[in-house]
């Protein structure tokens, strides 16, 4: 049985339905399309949370599907931010608790605004990581925007095509 992360926790006080999938960590890739695969759903379905810092006010959070890149300057703008980027790794677990590979928007060291990509919308279920590497959590995503009081935002652009 998988363990209860602090994320599951912070769903069952919320009462909100959840399902815990497990999958084998690589430490070498920690991509969201790996995990989709590991979990039998399509990138697009799974979500990866993003830590970035903005000018004007500080941290918050991206959560973006598997197969897409963060637009940073739609994030700045619902930020309200004039600039903003990434945290670098390094950072991660000191403003979140958690580290990478297993990031989630929910129960976190502090609670940070969390913009999710309005694609989120088009799914019944969606995926994101339960804050420990290896294990994901399936909610629907209203009760995700709920749990974590997101806003909706157009966040996502495609992944640049690799040259061969």
């Amino acid at each position: 049985m998988p363990i209860k992360t602090n994320a599951a926790r912070l769903l069952d006080q919320l009462a909100i339905l959840y399902e815990l999938r497990e999958y084998e960590v690589d430490l070498d890739d920690l991509a969201a399309e790996s995990v989709a695969a590991k979990i039998g759903l399509p990138a697009e379905q799974v979500f990866k949370t993003l830590v970035a810092r903005g000018d004007r006010n500080g941290i918050c959070m991206a959560v973006i599907p598997g197969n897409a890149e963060l637009d940073l300057k739609a994030l700045a703008v619902a930020s309200g931010d004039r600039k903003i980027q990434l945290v670098p790794v390094k950072e991660l677990q000191g403003l979140t608790g958690y580290i990478r590979g297993g990031v989630t928007a929910l129960a976190g060291k502090k609670d940070y605004p969390v913009y999710v990509d309005e694609t989120v919308e088009l799914f019944d279920i969606i995926s994101i990581s339960a804050g420990v590497r290896g294990l994901q959590i399936l909610l629907a995503p209203a009760e995700y925007l709920k749990a974590t009081k997101a806003s909706l935002v157009a966040l996502a652009q495609p992944k640049p095509a690799r040259s061969l």
